[in-house]
């Protein structure tokens, strides 16, 4: 084997590689030897026959599989020869070949590049973590009172109003034709709560049990049903009774229907749940900066091939986003170019940040345990409170979705290493500031209602609802 350098740019070399027919022919030969002990050719017993008529029978058929395991032989001894560290398989082109000719191809790597790790211990960062306000438990306690309110049925001859409960018929058309899944019998809808059409709610306010009315709503424009998008519809809504609210007295008993043994518990738990949210958001704004620190001390060419593949990554989240309407209003104003030239600058970032990161990673020899990702799939079960063993088992039946763990894991290793190296200094801030992120890395904050979620984990799991018309009014009404 021949290897010529033809070209260096970067990271990217490219080397012209020539095999010597005559160690083509003799690879060739080897494969057709193979089957010359097992063919069966007429007039011949079994491995008996000629081996010049074997090879004119079985030379082409060989070729192609020659070819692959020369080339691939041929590249790997190239990559070890050259000290190669490939970011991705090489690009290969076979550009001459031919019976009595030198096999020739080129071969096209892109390097991955030389990361020299220094010391971090330089390095300062703030640490910013909040305190608690009484208020947002108290926030939280109300949303629990009033997720766990039951609707009575009203005594008082009375118009329905916001906030009550109308139980109703319904049955939707468009220029009078019935549409599927616009149908409802004995429907509960809470008046304001937003959940059916637009429009549809408000027209039903100031209406009695018994009466009936012609509910007159235009679909949005951009309604997932095509068929019914931007339409107008009329729903014939018989309303069968009224019902309203009765309020739940925030005590001990309500904490034991919670769970738990009294209110200043459901409090403490609370409490902890939105401090757990709080540091979160604390050790994703410390991750940001250190990155940031780090993006901007080291500099190192990165592959091309990989930023290509991260951009194309970006684009495809784009126009997921943009197909479902998604995207937020900076998006909105700006160009697509202006958007791709960001999109690239934010691949670039990650692919230089990760090569880093994984590099400390090897030099520290940072490893995974078992234990690490147990405590990522405990970590993602939380998330779901009173769906933990779908969780697990979910995990435990899906090898693949346990894989996809491991790299968001080793990555928070590393960089929990990098930051006990570095100097880090905690303050106190407003739960305002804790949460002011600039757009790129904006989390979605946690509400009393998020954490009054979280804090009702251990009362009685509540059954999945049902299919309902209301939904298929969503859906396709």
């Amino acid at each position: 084997m021949n290897v010529t350098e033809i070209k260096s740019e970067g990271l990217k070399k490219v080397f012209k590689v020539s095999v010597p027919a005559q160690d083509v022919e003799k690879e060739s030969d080897a494969k057709i030897n193979q089957i010359a002990k097992k063919v069966k050719l007429p007039g011949f017993r079994p491995g008996k026959a000629p081996f010049a008529m074997i090879k004119k029978q079985y030379k082409d058929s060989v070729t192609g599989e020659v070819l692959e395991e020369l080339v691939k032989k041929s590249t790997d001894s190239l990559i070890k020869e050259q000290n190669l560290r490939p970011a991705m398989l090489p690009d290969i082109k076979i550009t001459a070949f031919g019976d009595g000719k030198d096999l020739e191809f080129e071969v096209s790597v892109e390097n991955m590049p030389e990361i020299k790790v220094g010391s971090f211990s330089d390095i300062k960062l703030d640490k910013y973590m909040a305190e608690v306000p009484a208020e947002e438990v108290e926030k939280a306690l109300k949303y629990l009172a009033q997720a766990r309110r039951e609707v009575v049925k009203i005594s008082e001859d009375r118009a329905a109003k916001k906030g009550d409960t109308t139980v109703i018929n319904f049955v939707g058309s468009v220029d009078g034709v019935e549409f599927k899944g616009g149908k409802g019998e004995s429907y509960p809808l809470e008046l304001g709560s937003g959940s059916f059409i637009p429009g549809f709610e408000d027209q039903l306010i100031g209406k009695k049990a018994g009466e009936k009315v012609d509910v007159k709503v235009t679909f949005p424009k951009e309604y997932h049903a095509k068929d019914l998008a931007g339409k107008d519809a009329v729903f014939a809504v018989e309303i069968l009774e009224i019902r309203e609210p009765k309020e739940v007295e925030i005590n001990d008993e309500f904490a034991k229907s919670l769970g738990e043994e009294s209110l200043d518990k459901v409090k403490e738990v609370i409490a902890g749940r939105i401090k757990g949210d709080y540091e979160q958001v604390s050790k994703m704004k410390l991750k940001r900066q250190l990155l940031d620190v780090l993006d901007k001390e080291y500099n190192f060419d990165v592959p091309a091939g990989l930023v290509d593949a991260e951009f194309k990554s970006i684009c495809q989240q784009y126009e997921q986003a943009k197909k479902y309407n998604q995207l937020d209003e900076e998006e909105k104003s700006k160009s697509e170019d202006e958007l791709k030239a960001e999109y690239k600058s934010i691949a670039v970032r990650r692919v230089k940040l990760g090569l880093l990161l994984s590099e400390v990673g090897k030099e520290a020899k940072i490893n995974i345990a078992p234990e690490d990702i147990n405590n990522a799939i405990m970590m993602e079960a939380r998330k779901y409170p009173g769906q933990e063993k779908a969780v697990f088992d979910y995990y435990l039946k899906n090898k693949e979705a346990v894989e996809a763990l491991k790299a968001p894991v080793f990555e928070e290793k590393i960089v929990d290493y990098i930051i006990s190296q570095t100097k880090v200094n905690e303050k106190t801030v407003s739960v305002e500031e804790l949460y002011k992120f600039d757009e790129e890395t904006k989390p979605a904050k946690k509400t009393a209602k998020k954490s009054a979620d979280k804090a009702e984990s251990k009362a009685e799991e509540k059954p999945a609802k049902k299919e309902t018309a209301k939904k298929a009014v969503k859906k396709s009404a």
